[in-house]
């Protein structure tokens, strides 16, 4: 069953979806362009684009109609064979969304019943997931390879990032952070010219895109010599990592998962300076779904791919994150190879 064939079982007789966000477009057609518009319905799938891409959008969408914008999206939308268009209610704008009136359908919030598929990867993502993530883990190594004293934040990330657009990732799946010293307890500390200086905590959290897909990945380093609080907020976050990852397979609820890292870091003392949740789904973007949030009310399943990712945080002192790609098997899959016991530079 194609993936389209997968979105059509979901809909009624008299429905179809209108597609406009880059993810989703992606997902279902293989076109790798943000201008283009989607319809799918129980007969047929048309991608609308513009002449500047319809030689591409033949080429990567082979089994869509091909339709040239200057036809008229409303005239195309008028030859469907459904009276109701779902579309992506979390990413139309108010101005799209009268267009989209034009179109003379009902319009109808979807975005769960479009978007819900993405959620279960099947193999063939996975391995461009895997692939992603092993980019990362050599980037990585070759940044540890290349270390010196007296970089700034900001070459740390430039490192990172010109070895894995040199070796076939097409882009960032995120602005790189790279957080030193008290700056680590800041979890989005994107990086800046700041120095990294001796007895730093550095806190490294980067991706890439490559074929389409995200990798993610955090490690902390400590920089010349580590202090035994160091040591300790360290070794406590690497604990609740561990016995999260430990506890994922297909059936459990994922605020269970969120629970195992968070009682840890608790039972420690530090229950107050973790604040994020522990982790999120990783795809064709960067945060997908489903979470592993305190509040969330989802369930771990088979083909899962997501980041188990706690920390500590701590305001004038500094911080700790690490964080793992895991795809869902019959257990738990760990994508990231890069070795995280502590390391000090």
């Amino acid at each position: 069953m194609t993936r389209c064939d997968k979105l059509r079982s979901a809909l009624k007789d008299n429905e179809g979806v209108l597609i406009s966000g880059y993810a989703n477009i992606f997902y279902y057609t293989g076109f790798t362009s943000e201008d283009a518009l989607v319809f799918i319905t129980h007969e047929r799938q048309i991608l609308i684009t513009d002449s500047r891409y319809t030689v591409q959008a033949r080429l990567e969408a082979r089994d869509f109609e091909i339709r040239d914008i200057c036809e008229g999206v409303e005239k195309i939308a008028s030859l469907l064979d459904c009276d109701v268009l779902g579309f992506e209610e979390n990413i139309v704008t108010v101005s799209q969304l009268a267009s989209f009136q034009k179109f003379g359908k009902k319009l109808v919030p979807m975005n769960n019943i479009i978007s819900g598929p993405r959620k279960i990867k099947d193999e063939s993502e996975i391995k461009k997931i895997a692939a992603a993530e092993a980019l990362g883990d050599r980037a990585f190594q070759n940044l540890l390879d290349n270390f010196r004293f007296g970089m700034t934040e900001r070459e740390v990330a430039l490192e990172l990032e010109f070895y894995m657009r040199k070796n076939g990732a097409s882009g960032t799946s995120f602005d790189t952070i790279v957080a030193s010293g008290k700056r680590s307890s800041m979890p989005h500390g994107v990086a800046t010219d700041k120095v990294i200086g001796i007895g730093d905590f550095v806190t490294i959290d980067f991706g890439c895109r490559l074929d389409g897909y995200c990798s993610d990945m955090t490690r902390t380093l400590v920089i010349g010599k580590c202090t035994e609080r160091q040591r300790e907020i360290y070794e406590t976050v690497l604990k609740a990592q561990k016995a999260a990852i430990s506890a994922i397979k297909p059936g459990v609820k994922c605020s269970e998962i969120d629970a195992v890292a968070r009682n840890i870091i608790k039972e420690a003392g530090y229950g107050d300076n973790f604040g994020h949740s522990l982790g999120h789904s990783v795809g064709i973007e960067i945060h997908e779904r489903p979470n592993f949030a305190p509040r969330s009310d989802e369930t771990v399943e088979k083909g899962n791919v997501i980041t188990v990712e706690p920390g500590i945080y701590i305001d004038g002192f500094g911080g700790v994150r690490i964080e793992d790609v895991i795809a869902v098997g019959e257990n738990a899959i760990n994508l990231t190879k890069t070795c995280k016991e502590l390391t000090i530079l």
